[in-house]
């Protein structure tokens, strides 16, 4: 029987319950669900699958040939290295950012959307949506009508950019269908590609998210990435700086501050922030980087979050090895 899981997009099997697409052969005739989607979604038990960009480029050859347009989805606070996407896509992309729910309301949506005006993409169109609020979908549906060159349009984008929760939204609020989508905070949770009709006239494609090596999404255990990952909307956490300070973000970042400024934190609220007077050692044994930062700037910090620095400043920062740290000009 040929039968693919609602839930990662694998071809269910029975044989061997350590692959991937295992379900036990009484459940296959009435469950649409492997036993690893089942397990996520009913216990939060999250079963680690071994996955490469080299799945995703096999995926993206097929969507290339279609020539289909493509919602692009990214976090609105782990932007990522957009500009990997770039060796991927080469369809018409509609720009959909995701999560913000998550931002402080009282930002500047226009200067939001200005930011990714030189992504390396055929861009039609860009929105800012929340799946959790139902934050403009009706005009993000409005714009995959509007745009759309067949039935099917793919959704892609970076791991946990909300791709699956956009999908399930879209699903409950614009079809008749009661099937949902797996769903974590844990990285290569969709496997393949899911086909989602939603009418006649339109199949969303979801596929699975490109992986970033360099996020600290991958150094640390589920208990921490439960607090990393934010759900309700950030509170920025603004530092006074007029000597010498260390703030530490439990134990995930050490940052050293030498010259009078101000820094706005902005991270998940369920990470503590720490400040400290005098030098001490606490976390020097990770991975240092030193920033000359310009006015204005944020520090990001892969899959974490960033820190908005208002003025020109010597920054030390140290963080988990392996993780990607880097400066931009400041987009809040």
């Amino acid at each position: 029987m040929n039968k693919k899981c609602v839930g990662c997009g694998l071809m269910l099997q029975t044989k061997d319950m350590d692959k991937e697409g295992y379900i036990r052969s009484e459940l296959i005739d009435k469950s649409e669900l492997c036993e690893r989607c089942f397990r996520i979604q009913n216990y939060n038990e999250y079963k680690v699958v071994d996955r490469t960009n080299k799945d995703f480029s096999k995926i993206f050859k097929k969507i290339d040939k279609s020539k289909d347009l493509v919602l692009l989805l990214v976090d609105l606070l782990n932007i990522g290295e957009l500009e990997q996407l770039g060796q991927y896509i080469h369809n018409d992309v509609l720009l959909v950012l995701t999560k913000r729910d998550l931002l402080p309301k009282r930002i500047y949506e226009e200067k939001l959307l200005q930011y990714f005006d030189t992504l390396p993409f055929s861009i039609l169109d860009k929105i800012i949506v929340s799946s959790k609020t139902n934050y403009h979908l009706d005009e993000l549906m409005e714009l995959v009508f509007q745009y759309k060159k067949s039935d099917r349009v793919y959704v892609v984008g970076i791991t946990n950019a909300g791709k699956s929760t956009l999908m399930n939204k879209i699903i409950y609020n614009y079809s008749n269908h009661k099937r949902q989508i797996t769903t974590s905070i844990l990285p290569s949770t969709t496997l393949d590609m899911i086909e989602i009709p939603i009418s006649e006239e339109l199949t969303f494609v979801d596929t699975p998210g490109l992986l970033i090596s360099n996020s600290i999404v991958d150094k640390v255990d589920a208990e921490t990435l439960r607090n990393i990952v934010p759900k309700t909307e950030l509170k920025p956490t603004i530092f006074q700086v007029k000597s010498d300070q260390i703030f530490l973000i439990d134990q995930l970042v050490r940052l050293e501050v030498e010259e009078d400024n101000n820094i706005v934190f902005y991270i998940s609220n369920n990470l503590p922030i720490v400040r400290f007077y005098k030098d001490n050692d606490k976390l020097k044994n990770l991975e240092a980087y030193t920033f000359m930062i310009e006015e204005k700037e944020d520090i990001v910090i892969e899959g974490l979050g960033f820190i908005k620095v208002m003025k020109k400043a010597t920054i030390k920062l140290y963080t988990l090895k392996g993780v990607d740290v880097y400066t931009r000009k400041s987009f809040l």
